[in-house]
């Protein structure tokens, strides 16, 4: 029996959120403590089978509160938000110390039933064992006190970095009320502005620090004082510097914060963070990814090099600007572009509206892995906009995904895939099926057009389904691997890259555009255009993210205290070609590294970059819409989620370890 299980959003009331989770809490740790009470011997099934249902009940409670966090922000649900991080991160903390448990974990793996299980408990049984090691479980009972404290500080520091980032980006804006200040902004964005600014009862226009507004006026405004003004707000959020300098500061956090994994990362016989958090990563130690990283740099600073000198020539021969500051390089990129291919992001988004693109992102993947969508109209929305679809297979409903795709005030900027609900077998026979939620930051509707996406936008929505997909089309029945869960790090963004290489084909881009007003398919001269520029400026692009993936291994190899900005420095010295502004305080907002997932693992982008462009090129030499190797992607790569090792599943859909050739020429590197 297949079970669909989604969350009751109306029924959350914020105020008994701490309550509730406090009440959870103790009943899991009851559970646990009768299970460990049982005579001898453990199996999966007497132990590991309800140790995953009693997981599964807190994820089920906790998975849409977290993600309401993050997309209906509010003071309310912020502080029971904040209330609930430590009393989670002491039991998670408590649970990894368990040395009973622990030994019970210990027992399976030498037992003759370990042989027995499947693939995937093997692996959920191996993990654990891991994970109980890296939460201290072998230290003394000081150190282990020691080591949740820190946990404990980490949580509460990284929380109250997200918040700050969010604050700063939502705490300014630029109120602009004359309209020639804004010349050379597209209307359709000028349009934005005027109802922001509408939104807060002022005239004009209201230009903010959320993506979908900033970046059309760095790429756009004639206004180069404004475009600096803008860029200096957008680049000081959160700290010491700019408009807001000191209101929100994230400075002494991330001190505090690097200092926290230094110590915890030594507690447990590391020398380092960056080798603790490799432990859980295919990548096997700080030099292994160093390597990795200067290899592509030095591949990529010529192409980059040349590609500034380009930008620089071309100011001032055509505009006269001989000292090109970091604001003024959106803005004269898209000139030369326009002027070396004709092309513009912009005027490309009447073709992209987003329910086209969404309609042609299902028919690709319906044709890759032969599956369909339907569009679920009457279930518990969470807001207006939200959207929730059905995956079948053979007729079948095999999953869901929630659709979040606009911003607005209170949403987290960024796009993310997030797990809402896992594929599991329960001990009763019953297979709960897989929920993702789906989040992105696009422009909104307005009052007479629908969201229009530029290309980028596009491929950003493949991006997230691609995720959505590991997740939804998963065939384990073991949460703890299943789907998303309990794949490496640097090898989970494989499915995400890999599906925007569709973005780019010539018999693709029919199915995804459509002019909003008169259906016209982009016309052949603009998509020729598109992919002629595809690779512009794709040097800068790809040192950007080698320096900040070297900034991160750089600042996680320390020991605890770093000057931050000048660790950054010296990386911007190795592999930057745009000069970075004095007062640049990138870092105050790199929230995937203070906040998220990704410290000591921001490299996992670049890493999978290979992954997903190798694999892309077995599409290339067999057709992108091949039957056969669609199905082979899905049932080697897709279907077996975490529950088996990393390189082992690349290897069983490419016949072979990966190679950069794909990626650098995909990158028009070499």
């Amino acid at each position: 029996m297949n079970k669909l299980s989604l969350p009751v959003f109306s029924a959350i009331e914020i105020e008994k959120i701490v309550p509730e989770l406090e009440q959870r809490l103790a009943d899991s740790r009851k559970a646990i403590e009768v299970l460990l009470s049982q005579p001898a011997p453990y199996s999966w099934q007497n132990l590991a089978e309800p140790m995953e249902a009693i997981d599964e009940a807190l994820s089920q409670f906790w998975a849409p509160i977290s993600h309401l966090n993050g997309v209906q922000n509010s003071d309310a649900m912020r502080d029971a938000y904040n209330a609930s991080l430590p009393l989670l991160t002491a039991y998670t903390t408590e649970l990894g110390q368990n040395r009973a448990l622990c030994d019970a974990y210990q027992s399976i793996a030498g037992s003759d039933e370990y042989a027995q299980l499947s693939t995937a408990q093997r692996k959920a049984i191996d993990n654990a064992l891991r994970d109980f090691k890296l939460s201290g479980v072998a230290l003394d009972d000081a150190e282990q006190a020691l080591y949740a404290d820190y946990q404990q500080k980490l949580s509460e520091l990284s929380t109250k970095y997200a918040n700050n980032v969010l604050d700063a980006t939502e705490g300014w804006h630029c109120h602009v009320t004359e309209e020639d200040e804004l010349a050379g902004v597209p209307e359709m964005v000028k349009q934005m502005y005027a109802e922001q600014a509408a939104a807060k009862d002022l005239s004009g226009w209201l230009i903010t620090l959320e993506i979908p507004s900033y970046l059309p006026l760095m790429q756009y405004a004639d206004n180069r004082a404004l475009r600096e003004q803008m860029y200096t707000a957008f680049t000081t959020r959160a700290s010491d510097q700019g408009p807001t300098a000191g209101q929100w500061d994230n400075s002494a956090l991330m001190d505090e914060i690097l200092v926290l994994r230094s110590k915890q990362a030594k507690l447990l016989g590391f020398n380092n963070y960056a080798e603790c958090s490799l432990a859980t990563k295919m990548a096997e130690t700080p030099a292994q990814v160093v390597e990795f990283l200067t290899q592509l740099a030095e591949q990529s600073l010529p192409v980059a090099k040349a590609d500034f000198a380009q930008l620089q020539a071309f100011c001032q021969r055509e505009y006269g600007v001989a000292d090109l500051q970091a604001w003024d390089v959106p803005y004269y990129s898209e000139k030369l572009q326009q002027q070396e291919y004709a092309f513009d992001q912009e005027q490309l988004r009447p073709y992209f509206p987003a329910d086209k693109v969404i309609e042609g992102l299902l028919k690709v993947t319906s044709q890759l892995f032969g599956i369909d969508f339907a569009e679920q109209h009457e279930f518990d929305r969470y807001h207006e906009d939200v959207k929730l679809y059905s995956v079948l297979q053979d007729g079948e409903v095999i999953a869901q995904f929630y659709f979040d795709l606009y911003a607005r005030s209170g949403k987290r900027g960024g796009a993310w895939m997030a797990d809402c609900r896992a594929r599991r077998r329960a001990a009763d026979g019953s297979l709960q099926l897989p929920v993702a939620f789906l989040t992105c930051n696009f422009t909104s509707p307005t009052a007479d057009t629908p969201s229009l996406l530029t290309h980028n936008e596009v491929t950003t929505l493949f991006h997230e389904f691609g995720h959505g997909l590991h997740h939804m089309l998963t065939q384990v029945e073991v949460a703890a691997v299943s789907g998303i869960s309990g794949v490496a790090w640097d090898a989970v963004e494989l499915p995400s890259q890999f599906l925007e290489n569709w973005c780019w084909e010539p018999t693709v881009i029919p199915m995804i555009s459509g002019h909003y007003q008169t259906g016209e398919a982009l016309p052949q001269a603009e998509l020729e255009k598109m992919l002629a520029a595809k690779n512009f400026q794709s040097g800068m692009q790809m040192v950007r993210q080698i320096e900040f993936a070297l900034f991160d291994m750089s600042i996680h190899q320390c020991d605890g205290t770093v000057d931050i900005q000048a660790e950054l420095n010296a990386v911007r010295a190795k592999v930057a070609v745009i000069p970075a502004a004095e007062f640049n305080r990138f870092q105050h907002g790199f929230s995937h590294i203070f906040a998220g997932g990704y410290c000591a693992g921001y490299f996992s982008y670049k890493w999978a970059e290979v992954l997903s462009a190798d694999a892309f090129s077995l599409f290339e030499e067999k057709g992108i819409f091949d039957q056969a190797t669609g199905q082979q992607f899905q049932q080697t790569v897709l279907q077996r989620g975490g529950s088996e090792d990393a390189m082992a599943i690349f290897v069983a859909f490419r016949g072979r370890k990966p190679e950069t050739a794909a990626l650098l020429r995909h990158s028009g590197i070499c």
